[in-house]
């Protein structure tokens, strides 16, 4: 990825370069995942593409092949750490509890949710 991709005020930027510590748990040339560091579930992660969007729309409009990506590694995680089963989360919008403005997927898993 080049500096033109990332933002350097941006924490989960910062993660994907190596300059943030993290837990890694998936990484490719299109998506890093790590271990949320306040989990709300057995496994919690979040994967978040390499380039910078600060939504889950904008990068449904500017790249629908990574949004879909990030779907099929969430279910590779859910398979490895729970029978497949998953739920994905994506805040969108403050008002929504979005507070990283980089698009990120939360994977919960590892146990039996709640609805």
């Amino acid at each position: 990825m080049s500096d033109d991709d990332r933002q350097e005020d941006c924490i989960f930027c910062r993660i994907v370069a190596g300059k943030v510590p993290s837990e890694k748990v998936y990484e490719d040339e299109t998506v890093y995942a790590f271990k949320d560091a306040n989990p709300k579930a057995a496994v919690h992660v979040l994967i978040v593409p390499r380039h910078h969007y600060a939504s889950v729309a904008e990068l449904a409009k500017a790249d629908p092949d990574t949004l879909a990506h990030i779907v099929q590694v969430a279910q590779q995680i859910a398979d490895q750490d729970f029978h497949g089963a998953y739920r994905l989360i994506f805040n969108t919008g403050e008002d929504a509890g979005q507070s990283v403005f980089h698009v990120h997927a939360h994977v919960l898993t590892g146990q039996v949710l709640p609805e």
